[in-house]
């Protein structure tokens, strides 16, 4: 099938790589000149696990090809897909300026009839808002279909390879089915295709957010009371998620969520959710124990090191908001390097892959290392912040030589307590009784 796919952003890029993969002939558009004169090249510009070898692949198969050229990208596609970003106001509602101006262009560019997929967190209601947009903007039959994405960062080339589920919002059930009908390669081992009406399909994509987020929040809730109550909140987790009733994914203690999804969501869902009149308590809640959480590992360090950081060094290991990404958007890591550079202290950091974003993020103001080991010299504590694979197993022996005293803060628990006691540490997780040596 001959496809377009405005937005080669992170979203725009796996889709488009991937249904080129299938077989269809793909023209992704983006604004960016120097975006796609890379792609163009082959370099994706984001790190996601695989997603080279497919783009390299298709480019050199011809079933994928790059233009800044809307009108050129759609005029021979029979499904247009936005993955346009929707990125959040001051007040947290969604910012549609982005998708209604590619809406309105990919309309203008149309040679044909055409189904138009919105691949773009939007909130309910939107498609139909863009159905009347890009009605008024050509004389072309066309529908819009809701087809929400749910690609997890760090394996979205897998989600998209192996998904779920598919999720299609469609009024007309012909051009649901023929959205539905690009995703059949995908789905050979039984998981659904679900066509449902556009709102459903819109809202569908906040509520899975919002509820991922909400288990996030609630077990770093409960973490803080084990804290204070003397328990180990993993104990707990283990306890709670041996009910199959809640089961165990996304009950992981630690600073909080990040990416360019879950706050967004969380903040927008509640927003339109207050436009239509609805309470929304929980949802609102939600964010702010994230943003709470985040600090209170700042105020752990501040409690053990003082509040006055001046001639402190702290080594932190961990800048993109989750493992196997380069992505910083919203990272808890931005926030307590910002509060730790406010409180004075001299910062040093390592990531596998988000040095270079978090270096156009601080500049000059911090101290960046290749290796994560030369992080540590001179420095009086250890940070994890993201659980990259490569820090469960460290040289405990290296880290207590380079540090200038054996002082860990653990924001992901990825340590055990008894191991960090075995080494002699000072270990302060969270949700876990904090470890010293005259206590261990």
């Amino acid at each position: 099938m001959r496809l377009c796919v405005i937005g080669s952003g992170y979203v725009g890029l796996v889709t488009g790589a991937c249904l080129a993969d299938s077989g269809n002939h793909v023209v992704a558009v983006d604004t960016d000149a120097e975006k796609v004169r890379r792609l163009s090249a082959g370099d994706p510009i984001i790190y996601e696990p695989g997603l080279a070898e497919i783009l390299r692949a298709n480019l050199h198969a011809g079933r994928i090809r790059f233009t800044t050229d809307t009108a050129e990208g759609v005029a021979r596609a029979q499904v247009v897909f936005l993955a346009v970003g929707t990125p959040p106001r001051d007040d947290g509602s969604a910012d549609l300026t982005f998708i209604e101006a590619a809406a309105r262009a990919a309309a203008r560019g149309l040679r044909g009839p055409a189904i138009v997929a919105i691949k773009s967190t939007v909130p309910v209601g939107t498609c139909d808002r863009l159905e009347t947009i890009m009605r008024s903007e050509t004389d072309h039959a066309l529908h819009v279909v809701s087809n929400p994405e749910f690609l997890k960062e760090g394996s979205a080339v897998e989600d998209f390879l192996r998904p779920d589920r598919v999720i299609v919002g469609a009024e007309d059930a012909d051009a649901g089915q023929i959205v539905a009908s690009l995703y059949k390669p995908f789905v050979r081992n039984n998981k659904p295709i679900m066509v449902m009406s556009r709102r459903a399909s819109e809202m569908s994509k906040y509520a899975a957010n919002a509820y991922l987020a909400t288990r996030i929040s609630f077990i770093n809730e409960i973490a803080e009371l084990c804290e204070r109550m003397n328990a180990d909140v993993d104990e707990v987790r283990r306890g709670m998620g041996a009910d199959t009733r809640v089961g165990y994914h996304f009950l992981y203690p630690g600073v909080g969520y990040g990416g360019s999804c879950f706050p967004k969501d969380v903040q927008a869902l509640a927003s339109f959710g207050r436009a239509a009149g609805a309470s929304c308590e929980i949802l609102e809640a939600v964010h702010r124990r994230n943003d709470t959480q985040r600090l209170r590992m700042v105020a752990k360090i501040a409690r053990r090191l003082g509040p006055d950081l001046h001639g402190c060094r702290v080594a932190l290991w961990g800048l993109a908001f989750k493992p196997n990404t380069d992505d910083i958007r919203e990272a808890p890591a931005i926030t307590i390097i910002e509060r730790l550079l406010a409180a004075g202290a001299a910062v040093a950091v390592h990531d596998p892959r988000a040095i270079e974003n978090t270096r156009a993020v601080f500049g000059q103001r911090i101290a960046y290392h290749e290796n994560n080991y030369e992080a540590l010299r001179e420095a009086d504590a250890l940070v994890i912040v993201t659980e990259w694979m490569e820090y469960r197993s460290p040289d405990f022996e290296r880290i207590r030589e380079l540090l200038r005293q054996p002082l860990v803060f653990d924001g992901r628990n990825i340590y055990d307590p008894r191991t960090m006691a075995r080494y002699n540490f000072e270990y302060y997780a969270v949700g876990r009784p904090p470890l010293r040596p005259d206590t261990a």
